[in-house]
């Protein structure tokens, strides 16, 4: 979840979440075309940087609703993988796929989709096999194939793989795994106290430096915890996360641990979030700092699957009461997708974004939710009620009778 609407570029994502500025090329290059927007696709902007996303973002939230989306809306997803495997950010009805644009995110999040709705284990396993064969070789990935490793692409990569119940750990090129890949990117015992834990989006080109980046930090988080989407964890702990431990002068030359990474994620955005009026905060140079959303759905999201529920309570209330300019009044579907899938890891009411969300693309084919009370069942129930009451009457009245003949039998003998 890189923007609001993602920017689907990899140049200028990457750019963005490393806090420096688009390049002049960029600046100067001509906006593109808006692609018209399918049929069967959530939302109704330009899905050229986002489709994929917004699209499997809003089948795994209305999958763990219990609804059933349109065949449309899931065949369309299914149609923009490519042969190899790969989901590219969008791919216009009868282009041909170019593996150089198929990139790590889309299809990570495509895979959690699929896994979630059932019933596509094929395509499943494809996405897994691009992403293995993606992988860079210090266990990382990038953005698009061959690019350098960044925290957010790994750490979406490592949640596919755990939808797909594949051990991150076996996931391996020249002996560096998922798991080596994503202590790349995590602030350890040898930064200052309060940025352990945290991750940054990449190393600093020049001197290899690490610095905290607050959507890294927050969503890289939901792999180091173990997770993947939707979030539906029901562990939980009373206690805070737990810090980075940093007593021994062994651990201050070492990576962060695996065993150790997502507690100590936790308590660097724990500490973020109580910073910042319960949200993370999104810098860019040139411009005001503002509240993030993204970043802080993911915060969410990561302590909420480490066990954390009421660390995560308070940006969770604040994306309640802030989130419709986020979700443009239910009308961004990665946004509303994204809440939505907040709120059910919280376990709050979700039926008025899953009402929003579910108004952005086809009709459902069907909501499986609680058995429900129907007209007919009350009616049956209260001609039971009714039956109750006349039995009890007449056995109320047949008893009555009886004692009134035994009496009279009584004074008769």
């Amino acid at each position: 979840m890189l923007t609001a609407a993602r920017l689907g570029a990899a140049a200028l994502s990457a750019a963005l979440l490393a806090g420096a500025a688009a390049g002049p090329a960029l600046a100067d290059s001509p906006a593109p075309t808006a692609a018209a927007v399918p049929d069967g696709l959530y939302g109704k902007g330009d899905p050229t940087y986002d489709g994929v996303w917004r699209q499997s973002l809003a089948l795994t939230a209305l999958a763990a609703a219990k609804a059933t989306p349109a065949d449309s809306a899931v065949g369309w997803l299914t149609g923009q993988q490519c042969e190899d495997g790969g989901w590219p950010s969008f791919r216009a009805a009868g282009a041909a796929c170019d593996p150089k644009t198929e990139d790590s995110n889309a299809t990570a999040v495509a895979v959690q989709a699929l896994v979630a709705l059932g019933g596509h284990q094929e395509a499943v396993d494809k996405g897994v096999q691009w992403l293995k064969a993606t992988q860079n070789a210090d266990g990382s990935w990038p953005y698009n194939p061959g690019g350098p490793g960044d925290a957010n692409s790994t750490g979406l990569a490592v949640n596919a793989l755990f939808a797909a119940k594949t051990d991150p750990a076996g996931v391996a090129k020249t002996g560096r795994n998922a798991f080596d890949g994503l202590a790349l990117f995590q602030l350890g015992c040898t930064a200052p106290a309060d940025q352990r834990g945290a991750f940054a989006y990449q190393p600093d080109p020049s001197s290899g430096a690490l610095a905290p980046n607050a959507l890294a930090s927050a969503q890289t988080s939901l792999a180091a915890a173990g997770g993947h989407l939707p979030v539906a964890t029901t562990a939980r702990t009373d206690a805070a996360p737990k810090a980075l431990g940093c007593d021994s002068a062994s651990a201050a030359a070492t990576p962060v641990a695996h065993a150790d990474s997502g507690e100590a994620a936790g308590a660097y955005l724990t500490a973020q979030l109580a910073a910042g009026g319960n949200h993370l905060t999104l810098t860019t140079p040139g411009a005001a700092p503002t509240p993030d959303y993204n970043a802080t759905a993911w915060a969410a999201l990561g302590l909420i699957q480490s066990g954390h529920p009421q660390q995560a309570a308070g940006a969770v209330d604040w994306l309640a009461k802030e989130g419709a300019g986020w979700t443009k009044g239910g009308t961004d579907a990665a946004a509303t997708a994204s809440l939505l899938l907040v709120t059910q890891a919280a376990q709050r009411d979700t039926a008025p974004l899953t009402a929003e969300l579910t108004a952005l693309g086809p009709a459902l084919k069907a909501t499986a939710g609680p058995a429900p009370t129907t007209a007919a069942a009350k009616k049956d129930d209260g001609i039971g009620q009714y039956w109750l009451i006349i039995v009890g009457l007449l056995v109320g009245l047949g008893g009555g009778l009886l004692l009134s003949l035994q009496r009279k039998r009584g004074q008769s003998l």
